[in-house]
């Protein structure tokens, strides 16, 4: 099989009708990176807080934020050009936000972002931000919101400290059914954990600038300021929308028929997989890295290292999931202590369906539908 290909760029979409606060929280991820590098694809910088300056929303543009990231604004035709200006090694980011507005439908971008034929980004899930007090107004204007939350990944309900605890149960209610599986999360001002999103950069110690005041720093400080529970360090460390995270770790093989089974019945609430699964004797020679947001599903074979422990290693992230549920669901995964090898084997077409083949002869075209089909189908 082949290795794995070179690390690539999760990319989230980001959609939410006027006024509902989705520019409020893609500011709150530039403000709490972390240190993470981050890429915005908008079609206007006019909402976008860029290191205090004014800047034109001029399509076309490229503007560097000062804090290691970058912040684009193109017209849907031009999104591959600058998802290849912003993949390249020299911009050195690790996550791309693509604000919807004024762009396409979020399906659509999702779509494009599943038949690019780009190798170095990887779909990184559709965030649909609701404002919870203009909810019943905003579903009569915008009959379409309905279309949007039900392709969600992700839904993040706004501003719910402007609604009482009732009419907030009964919105979330409303918002899950419509959703489906997605996880459903409640926020004010748009503050989320960016981990939810995308997960911090380790840098080497020494390439971020240590010990001097940035922009980011003085903005969490003016929000310390504003806000006495703060004590000192910023809203990063009270922030509202709650969210878990399971780990699961196993040194026996998974069973890969088991396996998929568990993963196409992923409860609801459960927004992100990531990790590396042993499936044993269905492939002896590689450990598969494991990416899931929402529907989307991608495995990637690697091989193991001399002398590696072969572990399954899964984190799981989501909004209202039960941890001793999947744990326990996981832990039925596990294979037989021996396992008919040659049913072990046919088992892993399962698994297969969902690692992208390497393109033929230059098919770029032909991996990316291979990928969407499977993504669509996950």
């Amino acid at each position: 099989m082949p290795p794995p290909r070179t690390p690539q760029i999760p990319v989230v979409v980001l959609a939410g009708f006027l006024g509902s606060g989705k520019t409020t929280l893609l500011n709150h991820l530039l403000r709490n990176r972390a240190g993470t590098r981050i890429g915005v694809i908008v079609n206007d910088f006019g909402a976008i807080e860029i290191d205090a300056m004014t800047v034109s929303g001029q399509v076309g543009s490229t503007v560097s934020l000062g804090n290691g990231c970058l912040c684009c604004a193109v017209d849907a035709s031009e999104l591959d050009t600058f998802l290849e200006t912003l993949t390249r090694p020299s911009a050195r980011l690790d996550v791309i936000v693509i604000e919807a507005s004024g762009l396409a439908e979020p399906q659509e971008l999702v779509r494009m972002l599943l038949a690019s034929d780009n190798p170095h980004i990887l779909y990184g899930g559709l965030v649909e931000v609701v404002d919870a007090a203009e909810f019943d107004a905003t579903r009569q204007r915008h009959p379409e919101l309905d279309r949007h939350l039900a392709v969600a990944d992700l839904v993040v309900l706004n501003k719910t400290d402007r609604v009482e605890e009732d009419e907030r149960e009964r919105l979330r209610a409303t918002v899950a059914e419509l959703s489906g599986p997605a996880a459903v999360i409640s926020a004010e001002h748009g503050r989320i954990d960016p981990e939810l999103l995308f997960d911090p950069a380790l840098r080497p110690d020494g390439e971020e600038m240590a010990g001097q005041l940035s922009f980011e720093d003085l903005l969490r400080q003016e929000e310390c300021d504003e806000h006495e529970e703060c004590d000192g360090h910023g809203h990063a460390d009270h922030l509202h929308a709650a969210y878990e995270s399971v780990d699961f770790t196993a040194d026996v093989p998974m069973d890969p028929r088991r396996f998929m089974a568990f993963l196409d019945s992923r409860p609801e609430g459960l927004y992100r997989i990531k990790g590396f699964v042993d499936f044993g004797a269905g492939d002896g020679d590689n450990s598969y890295a494991l990416h899931a947001v929402g529907r989307f599903l991608r495995f990637a074979p690697r091989p193991w290292a001399r002398g590696e422990q072969r572990l399954t290693q899964l984190v799981m992230i989501g909004a209202g999931i039960d941890a001793d549920a999947l744990a326990a669901g996981l832990a039925a995964c596990r294979a037989e202590p021996e396992p008919d090898a040659a049913d072990t084997e046919r088992a892993m077409w399962g698994v297969l369906r969902y690692v992208p083949e390497p393109a033929r002869d230059g098919d770029a075209e032909g991996d990316a539908a291979d990928v969407q089909d499977a993504a669509v189908e996950a």
